[in-house]
């Protein structure tokens, strides 16, 4: 190993917070850079190569702001650091902290944790319909409900629908015992879990059962036209182009509508076209539409999902399954506008 070092002083109130639990975080960074951190006191020596010392030491510097402006640091902040630190993008961190959405009932605030959803949530506030296509983990459906509630409670929109279709793995809803709400209620329940943590549940059943917010099968949208509502449909892969078609006409004055999906997490029957693969193609050239594509870099659950996700996908390159749609995104390609 190079004997080229660097030194840099943390403050000690912060210390704790930018090594993790264990020093997960600094052996996570020694890993990634094939670096050794020494700490003496508030002091760290970083030792290595010369480039990779001086991304580690941008890395840390970025975690000591993170931590200053009240964060707890994750690994997730480590390996997207270093993501970043590949293209000299590793201070975007700190900026992407900046821009609060919401806070959750407890207090936590809500913001965008990646480039990917950065965009994602920009192209929410400028475009009246918004889609959101990407793996699992990357925030699509809790960001959107974020931007739900946060328009609901400012006046921006009257009400709140959250839609997607019932359509699990084989099964069928007259098969689940109890009434109708009973049945659908399981397929429903991510969107039930992002409504109590953001709203909270007393102001959530509140306004559920004054009309303000619905939650309710896609199936439900037929025969309606939705004013001033802020509307999302999840899980669109599993819609058929009929009903996908039959949603995006259902939209009307003064209303938003933010469709997520995951094109390699479909349930529908076999040899069925999915109606998401079918609009970001129809849909590609319309301008006041967004196609907000995310990667696996843009998985902000436990780390361990992000390599899940690249292992899924390079298994799949390998030819293990049927074409990828013209619509889906390649890596790095977060949006179709410029």
């Amino acid at each position: 190993m190079s004997s080229y070092f660097e030194n840099i002083t943390i403050p000690s109130e912060h210390i704790s917070n930018v090594f993790g639990q264990f020093d997960k975080n600094i052996k996570n960074l020694e890993k990634a850079y094939h670096v050794a951190v020494v700490a003496r006191g508030d002091t760290l020596r970083i030792v290595g190569s010369e480039g990779n010392v001086r991304r580690a030491v941008s890395v840390i510097n970025q975690m000591i702001e993170l931590s200053k402006n009240g964060n707890v640091i994750s690994e997730q902040n480590i390996n997207y650091a270093v993501t970043l630190s590949k293209t000299g993008e590793e201070q975007e961190i700190v900026e992407l902290d900046k821009g609060v959405i919401c806070h959750t009932v407890g207090g936590k605030p809500v913001k965008a944790k990646t480039l990917g959803q950065k965009r994602y949530v920009e192209a929410i506030d400028k475009d009246m319909i918004v889609f959101g296509i990407g793996p699992a983990g990357t925030g699509k459906t809790y960001l959107a409900m974020a931007k739900a509630i946060t328009a609901f409670k400012s006046g921006e929109v009257n009400r709140i629908i959250l839609t997607r279709p019932a359509i699990e793995a084989g099964e069928k809803l007259g098969f689940l015992p109890g009434d109708l709400q009973s049945k659908v209620d399981p397929y429903l329940r991510p969107l039930y879990d992002a409504l109590y943590e953001i709203m909270g549940a007393e102001s959530f059943m509140k306004n559920m059962e004054s009309g303000l917010i619905e939650v309710a099968p896609l199936a439900y949208m037929r025969g309606r036209t939705l004013d001033n509502a802020y509307i999302v449909l999840d899980e669109a892969q599993n819609t058929t182009p009929a009903q996908m078609k039959m949603f995006l006409t259902r939209i009307g004055y003064g209303s938003k509508a933010i469709i997520t999906g995951d094109l390699s997490q479909k349930d529908l029957p076999k040899d069925t076209p999915s109606g998401l693969e079918i609009a970001v193609k129809v849909l590609a050239k319309i301008e006041e539409i967004s196609m907000i594509y995310f990667t696996s870099d843009d998985v902000v659950r436990h780390p361990l999902v992000q390599k899940i996700v690249n292992a899924y996908e390079a298994y799949e390159s390998r030819g293990n399954k049927h074409r990828e749609p013209d619509g889906q995104a390649k890596k790095g390609d977060f949006t179709r506008k410029s």
